[in-house]
């Protein structure tokens, strides 16, 4: 099971508004006033003294410095350059220009130029913070696994499902469950070198931490997906990976975070795939094979061609 650190490591100075918001719900309340004034406007912040920060929050110069050894800075002067580098250049413009709320007066424009953005962010910024080591002892798992169990709720229902239909179609036995009651029953059919997948972005799912809990009872290797590593499903998991995700009004979690957490385990099933390639070449050829004729051939003239074996 792993233990849940007091302190993050140290912040990454290519990203460290990345770090603030995936640890901004296990930080003291006190705290989080602190992180929104960072998040609302870090180029400013980084540029203002630590008096005008904790003003601004409303708290003391003391949590402002509980606040950068939580999110495992030094102290303010630290915070303050990792957020000069983190706002400068081109892509930071255009981080100030669209990586905000979506206006109710935005135009259709703009709010597509926005969605597009907060998207393309959540894949640059998962990629940019995933850890590769525990990303390999994943794939590992799930390349020997008897049975990969899969679970979600809602939208992450909806990612569980497919990384099960890519899985499938190279040959490896996974299912994915939405339902909870079915999904804690199935894992009496999960043991160990079985791995067992729970996927939520807010990490405080009920259902599906109960899920890891019992796979991992079992035998199983849990894995955990989600955006907040701190958070209560971590807890039950031996390996953690996390997306890096910005939900904002009119984009909840079944926007950003999704797309960020396909990108993840689209990785992993490419990785599984080229590990057992042959086999995995195998099943794709048999797949497409078999769904052939199930398809209709266009012409240049907008005539069917008859189908295969018909």
């Amino acid at each position: 099971m792993t233990s849940i650190p007091q302190t993050a490591g140290p912040i990454d100075d290519s990203g460290p508004l990345v770090r603030i918001r995936s640890l901004l719900p296990g930080l003291a309340r006190a705290e989080q006033r602190v992180a929104h004034v960072v998040l609302d406007n870090p180029a400013v912040v980084a540029h203002r003294s630590i008096t005008e920060v904790a003003d601004s929050a409303g708290t003391s110069e003391t949590t402002v410095t509980r606040f950068c050894k939580a999110i495992g800075v030094g102290g303010y002067p630290e915070l303050r350059l990792a957020l000069a580098a983190a706002t400068a250049g081109p892509s930071a413009v255009r981080e100030r220009e669209l990586g905000g709320e979506i206006e109710l007066d935005d135009d259709l424009a703009r709010v597509t130029r926005k969605v597009a953005f907060a998207d393309a962010r959540a894949i640059e910024e998962t990629a940019e913070q995933l850890d590769m080591v525990t990303l390999g002892k994943v794939v590992d798992a799930l390349a020997t696994a008897r049975l990969v169990g899969l679970f979600g709720v809602g939208a992450s229902a909806f990612v569980a499902a497919d990384f099960q239909h890519k899985l499938t179609r190279i040959a490896r036995v996974a299912l994915a469950w939405s339902d909870p009651h079915a999904a804690l029953t199935a894992t009496a059919g999960l043991g160990p070198g079985d791995v067992a997948m729970g996927v939520s972005h807010t990490g405080s799912t009920t259902d599906t931490i109960d899920f890891l809990a019992e796979a991992g009872r079992r035998g199983a290797v849990t894995v955990a997906l989600t955006n907040y590593p701190r958070s209560a499903i971590t807890e039950v998991s031996e390996h953690v990976l996390t997306t890096a995700a910005r939900e904002t009004s009119f984009r909840t979690g079944a926007m950003s975070s999704r797309i960020a957490a396909l990108m993840v385990l689209d990785s992993m099933y490419v990785a599984v795939a080229r590990r057992l390639a042959d086999a995995s070449l195998a099943a794709l050829a048999a797949g497409e094979d078999a769904v052939r004729t199930r398809r209709l051939l266009g012409r240049p003239d907008g005539r069917r061609k008859p189908l295969r074996g018909l």
